[in-house]
């Protein structure tokens, strides 16, 4: 018995191009949470009291909560630098 694909498929060009921009846009994206984590670590969020500090546990964990932040921005939108560092290596990479 032969069973027979539902959809066409698709030209390996096609779906190879796709697999390339999504990698380009995961990349773009996880370069703007970094950058976002190492301003909101400069800017003072999470920053650990001087006095009455939650001790080690606290400082171990403080850069993570920091960069869970920082990677939550970036998906909803972030500043908008995903995006351009996005085209710019799509058009390096097209062109």
């Amino acid at each position: 018995m032969e069973i027979m694909p539902t959809a066409m498929p698709r030209p390996a060009a096609a779906t190879q191009a796709r697999t390339d921009e999504g990698a380009l846009r995961m990349a773009a994206q996880e370069f703007e949470a970094a950058f976002l984590a190492e301003m909101l670590k400069h800017g003072g969020v999470n920053a650990i009291p001087q006095s009455f500090g939650g001790g080690a546990g606290e400082e171990a964990f403080s850069d993570l909560l920091t960069g869970e932040y920082a990677r939550l921005l970036a998906e909803r939108g972030g500043i908008g630098l995903a995006e351009r560092i996005f085209e710019a290596l799509k058009a390096r990479n097209s062109g």
